[in-house]
């Protein structure tokens, strides 16, 4: 009984003694795991954005005009992000203020430094000259005084901002995208008329020509809830401001080859 102890006891330890041997013992380059050499070959990851051109404002809608835009996803498409909206619009609020408020100081005011009256003996306070903050006519202490109320914000950020603005509009269905944005004549009668007939009040037109067509942005100046800019001048509080914003083909190719993402992209089908 004693034996048949010892004999289990003394397996025991062999084999255990076995598998911390084969525990430390390196591998072989025979029994290691063959692992597969990393692909050079980066599969498409993100779909673009198809998107309906719009009716344009000069003529009727063409064969042309019905075509579909196919939209980079990393700007018409980026994650929503309210943070990032709220930063920009803020910076952008921030650098239209002025800081041109200005106080004048006891020693700004104009007049005599001479002390009202004496010390003590009269029975009243004490008063020092008539520049006193205390005094009606008086400089003011502490008032404000020019200043610059710009924030600095990353570029980062900024891009970011865009992108998110484009993509808020593009699932709100709010963006519009026309081959191309011209008018034949400058009168703002009928460019009215076809604005209303196509609904585009309070609608922010972008183009992506150096400078707006003379004959459109003379007749759209004079309409009411309606402007033209360039894509240099557009900005995420504009894009926020205007409920409805088009964008001609240019512009979305200026907006795609500024603020896009290096991500591949699937290749978009051509139909026959």
């Amino acid at each position: 009984m004693l034996q048949s102890t010892i004999s289990r006891a003394s397996a025991t330890s062999s084999s255990h003694g076995a598998r911390t041997m084969a525990r430390l013992a390196p591998r072989s380059r025979n029994n290691a795991m063959s692992h597969p050499p990393p692909s050079k070959r980066v599969e498409p990851i993100l779909e673009p954005v198809f998107l309906a051109l719009s009716h344009p404002l000069k003529g009727k809608t063409s064969i042309a005009d019905r075509n579909v835009a196919a939209l980079d996803p990393t700007v018409f498409n980026h994650p929503l992000r309210r943070d990032i909206l709220h930063l920009c619009v803020i910076h952008h609020l921030d650098s239209l203020r002025q800081g041109s408020a200005s106080t004048k100081t006891r020693g700004e005011v104009r007049g005599s430094g001479i002390k009202i009256r004496r010390q003590k003996g009269s029975g009243r306070a004490r008063l020092g000259d008539a520049q006193s903050p205390m005094l009606v006519g008086g400089g003011v202490a502490f008032g404000p005084k020019p200043r610059d109320f710009s924030t600095k914000l990353p570029r980062k950020v900024i891009e970011m901002g865009m992108r998110v603005a484009l993509s808020a509009k593009v699932q709100e269905r709010k963006l519009g995208i026309v081959s191309q944005l011209s008018w034949p004549h400058g009168k703002t009668k009928h460019l009215a008329q076809k604005i209303d007939q196509l609904g585009m009040r309070k609608t922010l037109f972008v183009t992506g020509e150096p400078k707006p067509p003379a004959t459109l942005e003379r007749a759209i100046g004079n309409i009411e809830k309606v402007k033209l800019i360039t894509t240099d001048k557009l900005n995420v509080y504009e894009l926020i401001k205007w409920p409805r914003v088009v964008l001609d083909v240019k512009a979305v190719e200026y907006l795609e080859r500024t603020y896009r993402k290096d991500v591949p992209v699937s290749p978009v089908p051509i139909g026959n």
